[in-house]
């Protein structure tokens, strides 16, 4: 974890794999104040463990900043990391919240992974570190279910 931020303003490479991925926290801005960040990953893929095929997924990342907001641009390069990376839909999104929970220490987190099908099934999947703070705007996440074409 870096409080000096290593990929802003720097040519960065994508990192090889999630676990050699520096996630950047920078302090925040407004601290002290109760406010929430999204963050939506539209086009997210991982790969399946099993055929290697590509997994698609829409992220959302809500969270409560405390005394440290993830830097955007490490964020990105950690969620592409994971283009090669095999693991299962449960694995990747549990994965993903829980080290930037572990390593910023928000006040609340939460991800949803909405997958789109393979095999025919759709796998959404859901983690957060706890109940949300009293009096935070939680707004939907906006991504509907799988309904297929039309």
């Amino acid at each position: 974890m870096s409080t000096t931020p290593k990929h802003l303003g720097q040519a960065s490479a994508l990192p090889s794999s999630p676990d050699v991925a520096e996630l950047d926290y920078v302090p925040n801005p407004r601290a002290g104040s109760l406010y929430l960040v999204r963050f939506a990953a539209p086009e997210f893929t991982s790969l399946c463990p099993v055929t290697g095929q590509p997994d698609f997924a829409h992220l959302v990342i809500d969270y409560a900043p405390a005394e440290t907001i993830v830097e955007s641009k490490s964020l990105k390069l950690f969620l592409g990391s994971f283009r090669n990376h095999c693991g299962f839909h449960e694995d990747v999104t549990v994965g993903i919240g829980q080290r930037l929970f572990e390593e910023m220490k928000p006040q609340w987190l939460r991800i949803g992974g909405y997958w789109y099908p393979r095999g025919g099934m759709p796998i959404d999947v859901f983690w957060q570190s706890g109940e949300p703070p009293k009096g935070l705007w939680l707004p939907e996440q906006g991504v509907s279910s799988y309904r297929g074409r039309g």
